[in-house]
């Protein structure tokens, strides 16, 4: 990940914490003094967002050391040791919520997607990650996916052409607005359309687009859309799936599963920091 832009983010959330100082902590501990702490973990769950806890205590004091216990991606239950922080005493009470909670956020997701990347392991299906993410925090949230095995859609409105109701709406048609992107995209970038029926997927596979989002599709129509399909183009299933549902999409066949859930409404895990004395 781009450093800068993470320490971008974690002075952002910094500075939404402590403002123009932490009072509580600048009342009662003196300058110099030094301290340990343990991070540990309280729940049950998927390790994501280690090194954006680094980075927090290390961006308010560069002499404050973070020793790692557990790497991203691993697996936690209650009690696990996250990582030992020594150093300054003010720099590790001030940036403690912060960093907990990136670890709490990064690691929920991280623990959502693995929950239904083991449910369709046995599927030639790939899951990917949406746009519905936390403003300011997009990177950090589709790392987290990766963690927990996902894969990321694209990043943003610059980075991939994603062709959905309102623009086929205003462009009065797939064929007209894939055509006007065609204009003007690189030769190398991928054509996705938005389809909401089985009139609308043959229209878009009559002009030969790369990747067709079936939205809101029920799963005996996704099992048509595959067989009228036959391979022309990437199928990808999105809108309302969940883990009850996540297997059924899997098994009609299409290429992608988009579930906007790991980012939007996740179960934020619970870690906690204790100073030892």
């Amino acid at each position: 990940m781009n450093q800068l832009l993470l320490e971008a983010i974690v002075d952002r959330a910094l500075f939404e914490d402590i403002g123009t100082g932490d009072i509580t902590t600048e009342s009662i501990i003196p300058a110099g003094e030094q301290a340990r702490g343990l991070i540990h973990s309280k729940d049950y769950g998927v390790l994501a967002g280690v090194e954006i806890a680094r980075l927090v205590f290390q961006r308010l004091d560069r002499q404050i050391t973070f020793v790692a216990r557990k790497r991203d991606g691993q697996l936690l239950q209650p009690g696990d040791p996250i990582a030992e922080v020594f150093g300054s005493a003010r720099g590790i009470l001030s940036g403690e919520r912060v960093a907990l909670n990136f670890l709490q956020r990064l690691s929920g997701i991280a623990t959502r997607t693995r929950q239904y990347v083991e449910k369709i392991k046995e599927y030639p299906v790939t899951l990917v990650d949406t746009r519905k993410t936390t403003p300011g925090l997009r990177i950090l949230e589709k790392y987290a996916v990766r963690v927990g095995g996902g894969a990321n859609h694209r990043f943003g409105l610059y980075d991939a052409v994603l062709i959905k109701d309102n623009h086929i709406q205003l462009a009065g048609g797939i064929y007209a607005a894939v055509e006007r992107v065609r204009r003007q995209i690189p030769h190398t970038m991928r054509v996705e359309v938005e389809v909401e029926n089985l009139e609308q997927l043959q229209e878009a596979l009559e002009v030969g687009v790369d990747i067709i989002l079936l939205d809101n599709m029920e799963q005996a129509m996704l099992r048509q859309a595959v067989e009228i399909n036959q391979g022309r183009a990437w199928l990808e299933a999105s809108g309302g799936i969940n883990a009850e549902t996540v297997v059924e999409v899997a098994a009609t066949g299409v290429n992608l599963i988009s579930v906007g859930s790991f980012t939007h409404s996740v179960k934020a895990l619970d870690f906690s920091l204790d100073i030892e004395v």
